[in-house]
């Protein structure tokens, strides 16, 4: 059987990482040894981002084990807090409005593949989240998905579409089944 994809022929043709190798190197060992796995201050952590290019306001707080893929392409407002284990997997921009909360383990992923091609070349698009929001525990927003001012996703659920301004989205919720039913 003949494989659906030649990932041989990858070229991530497109992708522009935004930094020189080595920015990308030196961003990859201080936040693998220093940011994600061990504790430092808030403030520590904040200053090590915007050292290596992250647009953080005043008050923005980040907490410990945020993963952020290139933080010269993430954008926080005022007062915003990102939740501990937040994954931020910014292929392309992230920007994160004011006064917003993003919990924790929340997963945004800005990077996709395009399964139509041969190669299975990138699909990625940016990532908006507005003024006011809340994303909710576990929650997962995908590529291209722009979230409103003062919306709200629910915990643990997955946004692969826009949010309008002030609309509460919510994951489904489980739901008791009889086991004779289902026996």
């Amino acid at each position: 059987m003949k494989a659906r994809f030649d990932l041989s022929g990858f070229t991530g043709a497109g992708y522009d990482r935004g930094g020189s190798a080595a920015k990308q190197v030196l961003w990859l060992l201080c936040s693998g040894i220093f940011l994600s796995h061990w504790w430092c201050p808030p403030q520590t952590r904040a200053r090590v981002l915007r050292a290596f290019g992250a647009d953080l306001a005043p008050g923005v707080l980040i907490r410990h084990r945020v993963r952020i893929h290139w933080p010269w392409k993430l954008s926080v407002g005022e007062n915003s807090w990102i939740g501990e284990g937040t994954w931020i997997l910014n292929l392309e921009p992230v920007r994160i409005g004011a006064n917003t909360c993003v919990s924790q383990d929340v997963f945004l992923c800005t990077g996709s593949h395009d399964h139509r091609s041969p190669t299975f070349e990138f699909d990625n698009a940016p990532i908006t989240i507005g003024d006011g929001s809340w994303v909710a525990a576990r929650a997962t927003v995908l590529r291209g998905v722009t979230i409103g001012n003062n919306a709200t996703v629910g915990a643990n659920a997955l946004v692969v579409a826009d949010v309008a301004d002030g609309e509460v989205v919510l994951a489904p919720v489980a739901k008791t089944v009889n086991p004779k039913a289902h026996g």
